[in-house]
């Protein structure tokens, strides 16, 4: 499904990555992110920040760091698409808990403790389709692992089919300034 992802979007791709460069210099963003068993890998993304941006969970960014391409690429979800790469590689998949930073000591924790480790973190799941973001680890945690628990063919398309649909915001981006 995420090669044919690929090939499909494939145009819009392209024409995203020359948006993105023209809007930051730098139209690819690649972070170290926590993935199935605890192993770190290199998530791929379209840069929706300024370049110098500090590595921080998203809900702890001030909102002015966000380009206008940015707030478009993020409430479409279109900065996600790239991530078919990091499924077709076999670090994540297209629905499983979102992978966290390895400085969210909490959130990991809250995982661990519950075996979300043992999924494939994905590019959506019933977390973002619910509004519940990386902002409360702890009940991010057991909407990861009740998906453990009920994990399923009709779970897993109703997650995609949600977020293509629009379900979901993603994670929210603190209003204040720091």
């Amino acid at each position: 499904m995420s090669l044919g992802g690929l090939i499909f979007s494939a145009p819009l791709l392209m024409l995203l990555w020359l948006l993105s460069l023209l809007d930051t210099g730098a139209p690819l963003f690649k972070q170290e992110r926590i993935g199935r068993n605890g192993k770190p890998f290199t998530l791929v993304k379209f840069r929706t920040m300024q370049p110098n941006t500090i590595s921080v969970p998203t809900h702890l960014v001030d909102v002015s760091a966000v380009t206008k391409l940015g707030y478009f690429l993020r409430r479409t979800k279109f900065d996600e698409l790239p991530q078919l790469w990091n499924v077709l590689k076999g670090e994540m998949s297209l629905v499983g808990p979102r992978p966290c930073l390895p400085n969210q000591y909490e959130l990991i924790a809250e995982r661990a403790s519950r075996g979300v480790f043992a999924l494939r973190p994905g590019i959506t799941g019933l977390a973002q389709i619910n509004g519940v973001d990386m902002s409360t680890p702890k009940l991010l945690a057991e909407i990861d692992a009740n998906m453990l628990q009920n994990f399923g063919v009709r779970t897993y398309f109703s997650c995609i089919i949600k977020t293509i649909s629009g379900l979901g915001y993603g994670d929210q981006i603190r209003r204040d300034s720091q």
